[in-house]
């Protein structure tokens, strides 16, 4: 009887920890570098499996396509470059809830580079 309930258990945690949240959609927020005051960010996500596709920028009328990434659990990481200059913006981000926060960092077409904080919420629309 224990081994069943043991079995029971490990399945039913099995399965809560493969149905991860689905994170597509529009989410809002802002971008602050370390050196510089806060903008605004908007990415618009597509998840499929643990793949992400989609575009972001710093409004939703200006996105950028060929935003890439990866969900693992509550860990998201994606990248988008700058159509306007080139700038590639890599972001290391973790979920709660409706809300995606962390680490962003960004190189220049000419090869400067830097670091901030991305702090998203799930746009309501």
């Amino acid at each position: 009887m224990k081994s069943i309930l043991l079995c029971l258990f490990v399945t039913a945690a099995l399965a809560l920890t493969a149905a991860a949240a689905d994170i597509s959609g529009k989410w809002s927020g802002s971008v602050t570098p370390d050196n510089g005051d806060a903008g605004s960010a908007y990415v618009i996500l597509k998840q499929s499996g643990t793949t992400l596709s989609g575009s972001g920028g710093p409004n939703a009328d200006e996105q950028w396509p060929g935003l890439q990434g990866t969900v693992s659990g509550s860990k998201v990481s994606f990248q988008v470059k700058s159509a306007s200059d080139g700038t590639l913006y890599k972001c290391d981000l973790t979920l709660d809830g409706d809300h995606l926060k962390g680490d962003v960092t960004f190189t220049s077409a000419e090869g400067q580079s830097g670091k901030g904080k991305l702090d998203l919420t799930r746009a309501t629309q």
